[in-house]
């Protein structure tokens, strides 16, 4: 395999769209239909699982969705370590992430084909499996396109996340006019009495198959040899190497780690132990505070109810028209004096600022009875969760792209897609932890959850910013 800087040498001749390489509009795309996949169907997960078997639903109650909610977007992101540590080792990322895809395709097709308690483990595990070869792979190679120091990259994950985010936009429309209106039975009033969840499961597999087609189609083109080989046979990226040899990269991966190396990793996983309390607060998006709106937010539009699936698309959306900015930002003369732990710590506390929304809005709630007996007399206001759902955005644009960055810089490259499956570990305990969350908002109320939630995180991200001096002299350098 020809060395990396002649590789990419090989990618910037190639000509650059917006001043990146076109390799990074491929994976723009591919991650765009694997997050049409993915938050297509998450959309309509919870509601699917709770609503009556009449209503074409699975009849499960609201704790034990919100638990098989958390469990499972949880898994979606623990299987990424050992898919990473499979692709650095043995398979290579291209491999990988074309595994990884075809799993999750069959995934989808068992969600639509079986709609059965049965048929949504068979479905939901085959989606943990596949993601777990897809996420860290294809993160990992837009790292790849560029030399180390190049400082395109924090704007390149910026590019990256708004294809994932434009999947996310665009999948829960699509999905809600095929539940909630193509595929739905109504009565003769117009109210509907049945979904069509599982075309909204086939819709999602579709997109699936679109972006892995794609991908296999032109990698050969716009990555070139980029992903093909195990990271454990490529040199470190500090060693910049002209040798051919498969012997001498062999050995270069078998150095011991340097003493900056170590606390390189050890920043990554300082950070990862921050993160989880943001995804754990960030994620009851797809859990309570989806119950939450289908029960206690007005969602009338001028006279058009809006379906609940619909607002999955809301925070996509900021994402999609903000992320340019940050994108500008980060390589603006002030954004570029931001360190990475410094803009990490601003997104917890923009989340914290964001379920503040959400606490003011059960004051605009009135309801007589508890329980299933319950009668909600008075919605909250649809302004709090537009609100809620813009700081989210912000908080989410300053931790999200610029963690994926960073990990990038700081772990060495035969680590690299298992350092990023590290990194995104952070969500596998946070999704189960935010499930047992939603889980007590029925007991404890949501006021109390959204609250307290604010107040922790919110304290957490100012004792990031007081660290982030520290954590950026174990850095050694990277930004």
């Amino acid at each position: 395999m020809a060395n990396n800087g002649d590789l990419i040498d090989r990618i910037e001749s190639q000509g650059t769209i917006f001043g990146h390489p076109k390799g990074l509009f491929l994976l723009f795309f591919t991650e765009m239909w694997e997050r049409f996949s993915y938050y297509g169907m998450r959309a309509i997960l919870m509601l699917y699982m709770t609503k009556l078997w009449i209503e074409n639903g699975l009849n499960i109650d609201g704790s034990s969705a919100s638990l098989i909610y958390g469990f499972f977007t949880g898994f979606v992101y623990l299987t990424p370590i050992i898919g990473g540590w499979i692709a650095d080792n043995y398979l290579g990322q291209r491999k990988s992430i074309t595994i990884g895809g075809i799993t999750m395709f069959a995934g989808q097709l068992t969600l639509f084909a079986v709609n059965t308690h049965v048929g949504l483990a068979m479905g939901l595990v085959l989606l943990i499996l596949g993601n777990g070869m897809f996420k860290p792979n294809i993160s990992t190679m837009v790292g790849q396109l560029y030399r180390p120091g190049d400082n395109r990259r924090d704007s390149a994950f910026s590019i990256f996340y708004m294809g994932i985010n434009l999947g996310a936009f665009l999948a829960p429309l699509v999905i809600a006019v095929l539940t909630d209106d193509i595929f739905a039975v109504r009565n003769n009033s117009g109210q509907v009495i049945s979904y069509g969840y599982k075309y909204g499961f086939l819709a999602a597999g579709i997109g699936m198959a679109i972006g892995q087609i794609l991908f296999n189609w032109l990698s050969p083109k716009y990555l070139l040899e980029i992903g093909v080989e195990p990271a454990a046979k490529v040199s470190n990226s500090s060693q910049n190497s002209r040798s051919d040899d498969s012997e001498v990269l062999d050995s270069n991966s078998k150095k011991p780690l340097s003493f900056e190396e170590k606390q390189r990793i050890t920043v990554i996983f300082i950070l990862t132990f921050f993160v989880i309390f943001f995804w754990a607060g960030f994620e009851q998006a797809g859990s309570s505070m989806t119950l939450y709106t289908d029960k206690y937010i007005d969602r009338n539009f001028f006279g058009w109810e809006i379906p609940t699936a619909i607002f999955q698309s809301v925070n996509p959306l900021f994402i999609v028209a903000l992320g340019p900015v940050f994108a500008w930002f980060w390589n603006s003369d002030l954004g570029s004096k931001l360190t990475t732990p410094v803009k990490m710590s601003l997104g917890m506390i923009l989340l914290g600022i964001g379920f503040l929304f959400m606490y003011v809005a059960t004051f605009g709630v009135a309801s007589t009875g508890s329980g299933d007996a319950e009668v909600v007399t008075q919605k909250a206001a649809l302004v709090w969760l537009v609100m809620t759902y813009f700081f989210h955005t912000i908080g989410e644009l300053c931790l999200s792209p610029v963690g994926l960055s960073v990990v990038t810089k700081l772990a060495p490259i035969k680590l690299a897609s298992m350092l990023m499956g590290v990194w995104l570990l952070s969500s596998f305990v946070a999704n189960i932890m935010g499930g047992y969350i939603a889980m007590y908002v029925e007991k404890l109320g949501a006021a109390t959850i959204f609250v307290s939630i604010a107040a922790f995180v919110i304290s957490l991200g100012l004792l990031m910013l007081i660290l982030s001096r520290r954590l950026s002299k174990m850095m050694h350098g990277v930004s």
